[in-house]
């Protein structure tokens, strides 16, 4: 038997709610994910062409598999507003396997 497939929690965070909700109903639409989670509120401060700058953004928590991640990631930079999306996929080492597997029958 093979190992299962990788399970991969993906960062993305986005200047509003709206452009957020867009691109949650978009991937799970398209099943590029399987549930995205919105975490409103954040703070983010960072350099950007040279000055360091503060906004409020939508953080989205971004559930999908290994082998759906690079058309996850050609779909979210082509529908992001911004100039330099941020997209940080993280494997998921653990976690309810009932769940995880809910994760990878999601694009099925």
């Amino acid at each position: 038997m093979s190992a299962p497939e990788r399970v991969l929690l993906c960062y993305c965070t986005c200047p509003d709610a709206a452009s957020a909700q867009q691109l949650a109903q978009t991937l799970v639409n398209e099943s590029l994910a399987a549930c995205v989670n919105h975490v409103p509120g954040i703070r983010s401060t960072y350099r950007w062409r040279g000055e360091v700058t503060t906004d409020s953004e939508e953080l989205l928590l971004i559930k999908t598999t290994a082998a759906r991640f690079d058309a996850l990631r050609e779909r979210l930079l082509a529908l992001h507003p911004y100039e330099l999306p941020e997209l940080i996929a993280v494997p998921v080492e653990h976690g309810h396997a009932a769940y995880l597997d809910w994760v990878r029958s999601s694009g099925h």
